[in-house]
């Protein structure tokens, strides 16, 4: 079975399709915002790099969200449930992790069919 990247990075691919799977790397919203405005960020590139992985939010399988605090679970998810499809809502996981700086309260990682 063939792999596919796309954004390629000296570090990391943002996408990465595998038979009929997609891989997003992790994605973090705007610095300096809430909870709230990351979680919207991050939702929107997901829906930018699924598109162009040729796939949409309907066919994620997985997520996998890291809050720098837990106490932001509620916030997070009033965004969350904003955008999720209803009828399609992927397996979820979110737990509580010292992210890649301060500035960055949120970051969502998903899996998608094709």
């Amino acid at each position: 079975m063939s792999i596919r990247r796309i954004d390629v990075g000296p570090r990391m691919s943002q996408i990465v399709i595998h038979g009929n799977t997609v891989y997003l790397a992790g994605q973090v919203g705007e610095p300096g915002g809430n909870v709230a405005s990351q979680t919207r960020d991050i939702l929107k590139t997901i829906d930018e790099l699924l598109a162009k992985a040729g796939t949409d939010k309907t066919k994620i399988v997985q997520a996998i969200i890291w809050l720098d605090d837990m106490k932001t679970f509620a916030e997070m998810n009033a965004e969350w449930d904003k955008w999720v499809p209803q009828g399609h809502t992927p397996a979820r996981a979110t737990g509580e992790a010292k992210l890649a700086g301060p500035e960055y309260l949120v970051e969502i990682i998903v899996t998608a069919a094709l």
